[in-house]
């Protein structure tokens, strides 16, 4: 298996017999709902459909996979979800066969989907890797696989030494607890399991590193092992361990 990161998502190609490429909370439909808490400004919705497309089209994958939160707006479905996604659907099929993990904000997502194309909020595996979104425990099912899921958002502050940060989205490697997931283990079995974080395509969706771990907000973020765990950026350039950023967060 191996792992292709493109920064101008971020996304991940990951090939294994098939190339799958992976995009985490597109959240279209976010200015709608920044509008009501009187943030407001044009939608973004056709610039960041365009940057998937290239992104598509750079990687030439076989399968894309939506790790949910593809819409932004909760409980409901907004007049800039209903407007928008049908076209974004449609475009997306065309480019290449679509598979969606719901996440939290999915709700109403399954009026735009097509037969075959929605997989159990709960996760699945594909050629290999186990996939969901991040806010539930996962299947039983995706037992001995990498978990790559989304939900988190993460982002890491880099800060040089007169103190000014930059923000930039980052993945998290780590291994979480396979029995406190859930997952069945035998005498022998796997206790730990490798998970990957990836982070959102919106670009104004971000949550700092050092908060998710800080402050865990779904079963895999509480069943991490955050001795262990590093940080890649998003163009695959590997930064560390992720004590050393929250060491940096704490000076």
């Amino acid at each position: 298996m191996t792992f292709a990161f493109l920064p101008e998502g971020p996304a991940v190609l990951i090939e294994n017999e098939e190339r799958v490429l992976v995009i985490a909370d597109l959240h279209f439909g976010i200015e709608a709902d920044l509008a009501v808490h009187g943030i407001h400004f044009r939608s973004r919705s056709r610039a960041r459909l365009d940057r998937l497309i290239r992104t598509i089209r750079d990687a030439d994958p076989d399968r894309l996979v939506l790790l949910g939160d593809i819409k932004h707006s909760i409980p409901a479905v907004t007049w800039q979800e209903y407007h928008e996604l049908p076209e974004i659907f449609h475009t997306l099929r065309n480019l290449v066969p679509l598979e969606i993990f719901p996440g939290n904000h999915d709700i109403g997502i399954e009026r735009f989907c097509k037969d075959g194309e929605l997989w159990p909020k709960e996760g699945g595996v594909i050629d290999g890797t186990g996939y969901f979104h991040g806010h539930t425990y996962p299947s039983p099912s995706l037992a001995g696989h990498l978990l790559v899921i989304g939900h988190h958002h993460p982002l890491v502050s880099i800060r040089d030494e007169v103190g000014c940060a930059l923000q930039a989205p980052a993945y998290i490697r780590a291994v979480a607890d396979a029995a406190r997931l859930g997952f069945p283990i035998a005498d022998a079995g796997q206790v730990q399991v490798p998970v990957m974080f990836v982070p959102s395509f919106n670009e104004i969706a971000g949550y700092d590193i050092a908060r998710i771990v800080r402050d865990p907000f779904s079963p895999v973020s509480r069943c991490m092992d955050k001795v262990t765990a590093e940080i890649i950026l998003s163009d695959g350039t590997f930064l560390g361990p992720l004590r050393a950023v929250m060491a940096d967060e704490d000076d």
